[in-house]
């Protein structure tokens, strides 16, 4: 059962507050800090950019996810005494002791961001946070800021992703937490393939912090440590329906293993009193969520038939078996099997319970294999993945960066040897223009003193990477993109808890073109830049090869 919503609350403060302290970020931007604050220039009002520069996957589209830590991260940014004395200790000793004072009673009561509601698709180039305040202060936020989005987006545009290959029918188990990236790793992935797509995770701290449904039974080594019949105590049950007398639940096994094997013409020298132990164990302690997996040995000859023989016995006392678990082998084949075995017993021995038991199929699934699972005949209802999701094996990182666009006013821009590592200048505003058929086709990079973009009528833009190239569009309608979501230390904007922010990543997934976000050679998304905002870059890039004479004498 979830903790109470304001315990959760309370409980994310302090997990975010412990995980993220103002001390988790590079030196340099300490130096930087310094630096700016030697100079007096600490005060003076700067706008930062956070973006990426493609998409994840190969795909067409990434989610934005990882604003909730960061609004409870500025909320709760201030150094502790002890931070700043172990700053003493590690930057040079030419710091002035001032600036020590100044680092105690710094905070985010200046800062203001303004971002892409979080659980919005969005795409490669595309602003999705603008930081703007003191220049000293939204230095030193860069790092924390980017840790917190780089890797939430990126699994859950995997959860997504592993969403669209599974499709909307069949539900998805998130178990990553053993594989994950370190215990912070391991729950943020966990929050965000929730909002992403997945439907229940077997992290219980997740389930506590964040309301997320949690599931499991047992592993293989519960299985396996038992040997014999005589291991299982108690041997009796009592039933649902009211009758006070214990029931002798191993002769009532024994004689359905006997029925079953008649039945389906199994094998009784082949049958593991072991794992027919452990069911047994396992369903008198919870005769109502018997859920085991069937693999231990051997699925056909063995643990399907074990299964089979204690959930009959639990149905005679009135208790509701929940299905099985595969974990090996050709998973597609051995639900089929599993399926028809269910049904040929639901039919002869008139339980029809069986016919709604389900089957969990977890062995190592990866987004391919999800895919290929939809293309085969086969009976499975959940699907549990953990390695593949949570480490995105595919892509280790979404390479967010965080970029000065303007100080003092001022717009300023990166010139690179690279023209993919260029920045946009200046403070900006966008706008996703969405056609008559409701799906969005472009975002607008404008500059934010520009008039907004208004719905039927024609503009003229420069797609990013294009090579100065002009089109012209006509949107049916017009959203802006950001809103202001943190100033002068508050929260501005509802903070959305994980349900609701998935809700969102579903809904946005929705209105955006199939051709998009084919997980194959998806079409690109088109991302451009206005008139005014072009000529500005046109003018910066003009101004920065005529302005290299400085050092020459008069």
């Amino acid at each position: 059962m979830a903790a109470a919503s304001g315990d959760m609350r309370a409980a994310m403060e302090r997990s975010v507050r412990e995980r993220v302290p103002p001390l988790l970020t590079d030196l340099y931007q300490f130096t930087m800090a310094y630096a700016y604050w030697r100079t007096e220039r600490h005060q003076e009002p700067a706008v930062f950019e956070l973006f990426f520069r493609d998409n994840p996957f190969g795909g067409g589209f990434s989610l934005f996810a990882g604003l909730h830590d960061c609004l409870l991260f500025l909320r709760t940014f201030r150094f502790t005494d002890q931070d700043v004395e172990f700053l003493r200790s590690v930057l040079p000793p030419a710091t002035e002791p001032a600036f020590f004072q100044f680092l105690r009673g710094l905070d985010c009561s200046g800062v203001t961001l303004r971002a892409v509601p979080e659980g919005t698709v969005v795409f490669a180039r595309v602003p999705l946070m603008e930081v703007s305040g003191p220049l000293a202060v939204v230095q030193l936020l860069e790092t924390s800021l980017l840790c917190l989005v780089n890797y939430a987006s990126l699994v859950c545009s995997n959860a997504a992703r592993f969403r669209l290959a599974a499709g909307p029918r069949r539900k998805l188990l998130e178990m990553g937490l053993r594989r994950a990236q370190g215990p912070d790793g391991g729950l943020t992935a966990s929050r965000y393939t929730h909002v992403g797509g997945f439907d229940l995770t077997s992290n219980v701290q997740a389930g506590f912090l964040y309301g997320i449904p949690v599931a499991g039974t047992m592993a293989h080594s519960y299985v396996t440590s038992f040997s014999s019949l005589e291991e299982v105590r108690p041997q009796t049950l009592v039933a649902r329906n009211g009758d006070p007398d214990p029931v002798d639940i191993i002769s009532l096994t024994k004689g359905w293993l006997r029925r079953v094997c008649e039945l389906l013409g199994g094998d009784p020298g082949k049958i593991s009193e072991g794992e027919l132990a452990a069911f047994l164990s396992y369903a008198i302690a919870y005769p109502q969520n018997f859920l085991p997996v069937i693999d231990s040995y051997s699925v056909g000859c063995s643990g399907l038939l074990n299964f089979c023989a204690v959930a009959l016995a639990l149905c005679d006392l009135d208790f509701r078996p929940v299905g099985v678990r595969l974990d090996s082998g050709d998973l597609c084949r051995q639900s089929v099997e599993v399926r028809r075995v269910f049904r040929l017993c639901s039919e002869h021995f008139s339980v029809s319970t069986f016919d709604s038991l389900i089957i969990v199929g977890t062995n190592n699934i990866t987004e391919q294999s999800m895919v290929e699972l939809n293309k085969k005949e086969n009976e499975i209802d959940v699907v549990g993945v953990g390695t593949h999701l949570v480490t995105c094996t595919r892509q280790p990182s979404l390479g967010c960066v965080y970029k000065l666009v303007e100080v003092r006013g001022r717009p300023r821009m990166k010139i690179s040897e690279d023209p993919e590592k260029s920045t946009v200048p200046g403070r900006k505003a966008v706008y996703r223009l969405v056609d008559a058929e409701g799906h969005p086709f472009l975002d607008l990079v404008c500059l934010a003193v520009e008039s907004p973009p208004e719905a039927g009528v024609s503009l003229s833009c420069y797609p990013l990477m294009c090579d100065n190239a002009r089109v012209s569009v006509i949107p049916a309608q017009v959203t802006c993109l950001r809103q202001e979501v943190f100033t002068k230390g508050r929260v501005t904007h509802p903070v959305s808890s994980a349900a609701e922010t998935r809700v969102k990543v579903q809904s946005s997934l929705q209105t955006l073109n199939p051709r998009h976000k084919r997980l194959q050679e998806p079409d690109s998304y088109g991302v451009a830049l206005s008139e005014k905002l072009h000529h500005l870059v046109t003018e910066i890039r003009k101004g920065s090869s005529n302005n290299s004479h400085f050092l020459l004498p008069n």
